[in-house]
């Protein structure tokens, strides 16, 4: 059944059937419910490109992650497609892997098909090479990076206080009397970055020097979690505190520490980052630094959309994190 087919029927012109289905004022109450009667009745579906074309909009986003196994990112990528679908829009998401070339295939592949606008999940597309595919593919199309920002003009930032987040880990460690700590770093992602940064602010304030700090760099599977955790038990058998970049990092550590028989949080204190569902699932359940990521989907997808709109943000929106205590510190 087309548009021209209800048109007949109903005794009208298909540019009125269109203006019907595509929810467009200026036609009598009576002849439109005359035709939505005829186009619930055929189950009439408008053609979503011949649609886009009149209306010069896909209603398509492109979502980029890095890495869709991090349960983290994905996330984000679900909230972001849940809440733009209530909005009538299609989400296209695209796993990127790390590298530059990849991230860069990706954008101009979401340029093709020509999304509507673009989310990118986390701070590791903070980087000159997305910054130069976008400002090639995506010159007017509106940006949001979740954790991350680019100075483009159409690019706008959600990012989280991981710093001062991380700073607090730290004090609260202290607090308990566990004043030797060691950090675990995963990727050296801008964000990432930001949490070591944190790490050493709060050392310093305790009196530690910079040269001194024990900061680790792991990938945050299991088996590289493993790994330097036994590692720093063997060059730091003192310690006192572990800060994991990630909680499913601190979730094996924690397992080390069993291991050794050394009790948490009597011993060691363990603190994640993330407030994710591993935290609750774990013994003792993990204390984590909460950095808003279902906030923070919904701040990027409103950005977004308001953007689509025509409404204006700032460039920039800081979310505050939060301690989540739990048993291991």
């Amino acid at each position: 059944m087309t548009i021209y087919d209800i048109a007949k029927l109903a005794g009208v012109s298909a540019s009125t059937v269109s203006r019907v289905a595509n929810n467009k004022p200026g036609i009598k109450e009576e002849t439109r419910r005359q035709i939505q009667a005829l186009l619930d009745e055929y189950d009439y579906q408008p053609n979503e490109t011949a649609r886009g074309l009149v209306n010069q909009s896909s209603r398509m986003i492109g979502i980029l992650i890095t890495d869709i196994r991090d349960a983290h990112h994905v996330d984000i990528a679900y909230y972001i497609e849940q809440e733009m679908e209530k909005q009538g829009y299609c989400s296209l998401i695209v796993n990127t892997g790390l590298s530059d070339e990849k991230k860069v295939q990706a954008i101009k592949m979401l340029s093709q098909r020509q999304v509507d606008g673009v989310i990118l999940v986390g701070s590791t597309f903070q980087c000159d090479a997305v910054k130069t595919a976008l400002a090639s593919c995506f010159k007017k199309e509106p940006v949001v990076i979740t954790n991350g920002y680019l100075e483009l003009p159409n690019v706008k930032g959600v990012l989280v206080d991981e710093k001062e987040g991380v700073e607090a880990c730290v004090e609260l460690l202290a607090r308990k009397g566990h004043r030797k700590q060691a950090f675990i770093l995963p990727n050296p992602t801008p964000s990432n970055l930001a949490k070591e940064k944190g790490f050493a602010a709060g050392m310093e304030a305790l009196g530690w020097r910079r040269e001194d700090l024990w900061i680790y760099t792991a990938p945050s599977t299991l088996e590289e979690s493993r790994q330097v955790t036994e590692r720093i038990l063997r060059e730091h058998p003192e310690v006192e505190g572990l800060i994991y970049g990630e909680d499913l990092a601190a979730v094996s550590g924690m397992r080390v520490l069993h291991d050794h028989k050394i009790p948490v949080p009597k011993r060691v204190g363990v603190i994640g980052v993330n407030n994710s569902r591993y935290c609750d699932i774990c013994f003792p359940r993990l204390t984590s630094l909460d950095n808003r990521l279902a906030e923070m989907s919904f701040e990027a997808a409103r950005i977004l959309l308001d953007d689509l709109e025509g409404r204006k943000n700032p460039e920039k929106i800081m979310l505050f994190s939060k301690i989540v205590e739990r048993e291991s510190t």
